[in-house]
């Protein structure tokens, strides 16, 4: 493509954007982020020479049409599955992916590292180039990086991605209204509003001021003329970066000869290129669409209509909502009683959530942008003045928060709700945006109550207990996914349930429940096992159970819900250990979780000094999770009912299914 003309790089564009089209119209995916930059893409790699000049996309929702371009095109078929190409940049995947990403605002600190390592190294050759998007630039650490990059006067190009889309989706109803959140996304707008696009003319006679002085001096009254056009003051100048722009960023015509100036530039001058974009640009379905289809199902290709599943049949139940709604609907029948309930997401309203308690309480609801770090200190603000703040973050995305968690929050012991969807392995979006760890990360903190809800009744119940918690900070963890309905919660977990409540209870705080006493069901069995569960695995504990007593008839198998890792349920977890001679305990959590507090508590309570009590805790492997879907994930983690049978086994020395 190096040697293309202009005319033959917009009909690469126009092949490309299809090609995109075509291929996440059978894999699912992030759809209109990549359709929006198919230009700017096309022209980066006909300007800069990758993977040698350094190509970051921040979050890299926006990655595709980089893969079809750098030699991945004929594995697009596999994008987001087990053992396929991943749904985000990655490093072990290509060298032309030169930072792995998935989580928002690292692209301008990557690439002013790798600018600043290539003149440590004393290369000539210097172009790095971070593309973030208006979203993923409301992130702190952006300007973090921003603020460092003209003081160390490293050479990088930074291109702003002004699409209008901050939060995940644009436009929830919330206390700001329904603009994209924040201030940073109004002055872009601004910017973008008040000034036609800057002709690539306009920008060559102004980019004359990163030349030598002697060069300078010539241009001088024309690059005057040039920049008042083409910037006038702006915010990024402030900060020490050349501004251009605004720059139409579907037209080719301009953005390669802007980009080449900015490549032949000797300048060590931090650069910023705004551009503006449309997500979906050029797929009709897409830029009609409220979402612009940015995560989609397989989808028609022709209409844009997705293949989310059949219907349920004439006269069956519904299907089941997912959690989330769930969640959400729990937390709006809580605040049409209590005006101090207040719910707050980091530009993810959508995946929270939040956009159905937005469109109920819009005055009550805040969206913080990309910004989790506030988001968390933000609600122990509120919490301070007697508000009940629930704070909704994605697993993955609470690490971000964490000091502030700490510091802000838990410390001050201060009554803020953490709400942690997408807790365990979340199927295609891969390890980045898995759930892993926050077990580990929170059971270390003092006085935080930590829940984790089995099923759909539970998650209501722990949302209303979160709610009455109002002395001490409280988490509840769930997972990506759908309830079980009324049929599977009575076959699997004996609930006796003649309806699904609507309404949460109350839990006493730190008790667990048994869902199966085999020691009362089987009382003449010889063996006796007990696996203790905490949040999504306890389905296929109760599975495993049936099978290991079908298998077995003198094994005796009880099954228990924890339903709390804070405070531990020390009598439960007494009594599992004295009625039972294995006890396996269960998460969708790293090593340091759940099952090693379990065993702390056994070691210090004595219960495993006489060598009678064997336990072993099944956690996710020291390893990550590879993109799968979800039930492929738990076989690769060994974390399904099988493997719980065949741990069983092989401690009762009748290993006939090997533990993994």
């Amino acid at each position: 493509m190096k040697k293309f003309s202009i005319a033959e790089l917009k009909q690469l564009a126009h092949e490309l954007r299809w090609d995109v089209i075509r291929a996440v119209s059978k894999t699912g995916g992030h759809l209109s982020s990549s359709l929006g930059v198919v230009e700017l893409t096309t022209a980066l790699h006909y300007v800069f020479d990758a993977p040698e000049d350094r190509i970051m996309w921040d979050v890299s929702h926006q990655c595709y049409p980089h893969k079809i371009l750098t030699g991945r095109r004929s594995r697009m078929g596999t994008l987001r599955q087990q053992d396929g190409l991943s749904g985000f940049q990655k490093r072990a995947e290509s060298e032309y992916d030169a930072f792995g990403a998935g989580h928002s605002s690292t692209s301008i600190s990557a690439a002013l590292g790798m600018s600043v390592g290539k003149s440590q190294k004393g290369r000539a050759q210097n172009n790095c180039i971070a593309v973030i998007g208006d979203g993923a630039i409301t992130g702190g650490m952006a300007f973090e990086a921003m603020n460092n990059a003209n003081y160390l006067q490293a050479r990088m190009i930074t291109v702003l991605n002004d699409n209008g889309q901050v939060s995940l989706p644009t436009g929830t109803p919330s206390a700001g209204g329904v603009i994209p959140s924040g201030a940073l996304s109004a002055y872009t707008s601004r910017l973008i509003s008040s000034k036609p696009f800057a002709d690539f003319r306009q920008v060559a006679k102004g980019i004359s001021s990163l030349f030598p002085s002697e060069i300078q001096a010539i241009n001088a009254k024309i690059d005057e003329y040039a920049r008042g056009i083409v910037t006038g003051g702006t915010l990024f100048e402030e900060l020490g970066f050349y501004y251009i722009g605004p720059v139409d960023g579907h037209d080719l015509e301009n953005l390669v000869p802007i980009l080449e100036n900015l490549r032949d530039t000797p300048s060590n001058k931090p650069v910023l290129l705004h551009i503006k974009t449309e997500k979906g640009y050029g797929y009709a379905p897409a830029m009609q669409a409220s979402d612009k289809m940015h995560g989609v199902a397989k989808f028609d290709v022709a209409t844009g209509k997705q293949f989310k599943g059949a219907p349920p049949a004439p006269g069956a139940p519904p299907k089941p909502a997912s959690l989330t709604t769930i969640f959400a609907n729990e937390l709006c029948r809580l605040a049409e009683k209590d005006r101090d309930v207040i719910g707050i997401t980091a530009a993810m309203p959508g995946g929270t959530g939040m956009d159905i308690f937005g469109r109920r309480f819009p005055k009550r609801t805040y969206d913080v942008g990309i910004a989790e770090q506030h988001a968390v200190t933000f609600a122990a603000g509120l919490a301070v003045e007697g508000l009940k703040p629930f704070c909704c973050i994605y697993s993955t995305f609470m690490q971000r928060g964490y000091d502030q968690l700490v510091h802000d929050v838990v410390i001050q012991d201060l009554p803020v709700r953490f709400i942690l969807d997408r807790a365990g392995l979340v199927g295609n979006d891969g390890p980045t945006h898995h759930g892993s760890f926050d077990l580990t990360y929170l059971g270390c903190m003092p006085g935080l109550v930590i829940m984790a809800p089995a099923e759909e009744v539970d998650l209501r119940n722990m949302i209303a207990t979160a709610y009455a918690i109002d002395d001490k900070p409280s988490c509840v963890r769930y997972p990506r996914g759908t309830g079980y309905g009324l049929e599977k919660l009575n076959d699997l977990f004996d609930l006796g349930l003649t309806e699904v409540p609507e309404a949460g209870e109350v839990l006493p705080v730190g008790k667990g429940r048994i869902i199966k006493d085999g020691v009362k069901g089987r009382p003449g069995a010889n063996k006796k096992v007990a696996i203790l569960s905490l949040g999504t695995r306890l389905a296929a504990a109760a599975e495993a159970a049936k099978e290991l007593e079908g298998e077995y008839d003198d094994v005796a198998v009880t099954v228990a819900d924890a339903r709390f890792m804070k405070p531990l349920d020390i009598d439960l977890v007494r009594k599992l250990a004295k009625e039972n001679d294995v006890l396996i305990t269960i998460e969708e959590n790293s090593v340091l979780g759940f099952g090693d507090y379990v065993l702390h508590f056994l070691a210090l309570d004595g219960a495993l000094d006489d060598g009678n009590l064997k336990v072993r805790p099944m956690v996710l492997p020291d390893a990550f999770i590879e993109t799968a879907t979800q039930f492929q994930q738990y076989e690769a983690a060994g974390l399904n009912a099988k493997h719980i049978v065949g741990t069983a086994a092989k401690l009762l020395d009748r290993a006939k299914v090997p533990a993994i």
